[in-house]
């Protein structure tokens, strides 16, 4: 089950022989449309009907979005499903570029035209915030990739701060909170047992404030000195000020945990570095990374969009096998929160496009210009990695690969996700 991409193999992933940068840049076409040709004729139609915006074909996009969605269904096989999220996205993309054409050539304010250009930028706004916190759960369930993540996370922290007496999480995005109930269970039960503050980062004051509730009753079940810290962050606010805001007491041992946050900070490259530069200048014992193994985030709109069809037609597919047809949380998971996703990646430019997924090459050279050195994940780790898959994800689909010190999740020959740490 956790052989190396690309193999079959049940040997250690660390005797792969294969050269790592040939992991990294090969190009992979996927099992759901290479199965056969129906599918690759419908990846082809998305395909063409990106190009035919890029070139502002609009009446020949609009014909061929009309045919993608009488062919594409959100309860169909996964190739269906996955053609009318995108499809869905690509006329986002179209409505907003009508509504360009029509201000530019009329050379007159429109404020329809506005508004159509927000809706199609601003979609993440345009979830319901419940809908969208619960599609959320439902991902933690149903797929292994944030439970993956967040597990391998609190193995290189419980690590890395071992024998120390005064701990402190700096949570960036912390939502619900579920990766930590783990982590302070295994703190509560060494000896003595030292204290615990974590400080969780959101936009959502109500939500961080019922998730320190959540996890001091924890805590207090544990009798596990603990602190709770919420740290309201801007849509559009610096992140470099949020470093300013947090507390570190002499006495703490800092780890930084960064599961899925790093890439919101993707549109300002500088001010990305220098939000690196002060995290380091907090001294953090370590700083956990966990990214998409995806390239969301090439200026090229049409190179953007082929590596998200690839990448997503991998995630659905792993959805496909591993849960009912007539699932209701995958239906969820599809719709709002990947739903979501690709919307933004599709159809938003500039400022206002948040999901900016670059591959772990990109971050290992990003974190080491900025001064961090990468800390070898542990065998153990990867036996918590391997066990997890084993446990609730039982399918021979899903592969653990370990390159550069880090772990990488996949369905099949697709890569979809790493974790790392640093100090």
């Amino acid at each position: 089950m956790l052989g190396s991409f690309g193999s079959s193999s049940h040997e250690n992933e660390a005797d792969d022989p294969s050269p790592p940068n040939v992991f990294l840049h090969r190009h992979y076409h996927h099992r759901s449309f290479a199965a056969a040709s129906p599918q690759i004729h419908m990846r082809q139609l998305l395909i063409s009907c990106a190009e035919l915006i890029s070139r502002s074909d609009l009446s020949a996009a609009h014909r061929l979005i009309a045919i993608l969605s009488t062919n594409s269904s959100p309860y169909g096989d996964s190739t269906e499903r996955l053609v009318h999220q995108f499809t869905k996205a690509l006329s986002l993309r179209l409505n907003r570029h009508a509504a360009a054409a029509t201000t530019f050539f009329m050379n007159i304010p429109n404020t329809s035209a506005a508004a159509t250009a927000s809706t199609s930028n601003n979609v993440v706004n345009q979830d319901d915030e419940a809908l969208l916190q619960s599609s959320y759960l439902s991902l933690n369930q149903i797929t292994p990739f944030i439970r993956f993540s967040q597990l391998t996370a609190n193995q290189a922290i419980l690590e890395a701060i071992e024998g120390q007496q005064a701990i402190h999480i700096l949570d960036f995005d912390i939502m619900h909170g579920v990766q930590w109930p783990p982590l302070m269970q295994a703190v509560a039960e060494r000896y003595p047992p030292p204290t615990l503050r974590i400080t969780g980062t959101g936009t959502n004051l109500d939500i961080l404030r019922r998730t320190g509730d959540r996890l001091a009753k924890f805590a207090h079940s544990l009798r596990l000195r603990f602190q709770f810290h919420p740290l309201i962050v801007l849509a559009n606010e610096d992140p470099i000020s949020i470093t300013s805001s947090v507390h570190i007491s002499p006495d703490e041992t800092l780890a930084v945990n960064c599961v899925h946050y790093l890439h919101r900070l993707l549109k300002d490259r500088d001010r990305l570095r220098l939000f690196l530069h002060r995290i380091k200048a907090m001294s953090p014992r370590v700083i956990t990374v966990a990214e998409r193994e995806a390239n969301h985030n090439h200026p090229i709109f049409q190179q953007r969009f082929v590596e998200a069809v690839d990448h997503y037609a991998a995630v659905f597919d792993s959805l496909e096998a591993t849960l009912p047809p007539n699932s209701r949380e995958r239906l969820a998971v599809e719709q709002i929160w990947f739903g979501r996703e690709i919307a933004d990646i599709v159809a938003a430019e500039g400022e206002n496009r948040r999901e900016r997924h670059e591959r772990f090459r990109s971050w290992e050279v990003m974190l080491r210009s900025s001064g961090f050195s990468n800390i070898p994940l542990s065998p153990f780790a990867l036996s918590q990695a391997k066990l997890l898959l084993r446990l609730h994800y039982p399918s021979e689909g899903y592969n653990l690969h370990i390159l550069n010190n880090s772990f990488f999740l996949g369905w099949q020959n697709q890569p979809l996700f790493s974790i790392s740490s640093w100090h």
